[in-house]
């Protein structure tokens, strides 16, 4: 299930890490900080995702 996870995440992690940055951008974040934290935040989030969706595919 590790490789699933790690394909999934390969995936998964660009995915919410995109949506992330766009929710910053059309909120009115422009500036690199918050923009560099909506990616940290799409990173971060897709570990958990990744590894549930793996769950539920095996």
């Amino acid at each position: 299930m590790t490789r699933l996870t790690a394909l999934l995440f390969s995936i998964i992690a660009p995915s919410l890490m995109g949506v992330a940055v766009i929710v910053a951008l059309t909120t009115g974040n422009d500036t690199p900080g918050p923009i560099m934290l909506a990616a940290a935040l799409g990173f971060g989030a897709a570990v958990p995702v990744s590894w549930l969706v793996a769950r539920r595919l095996a």
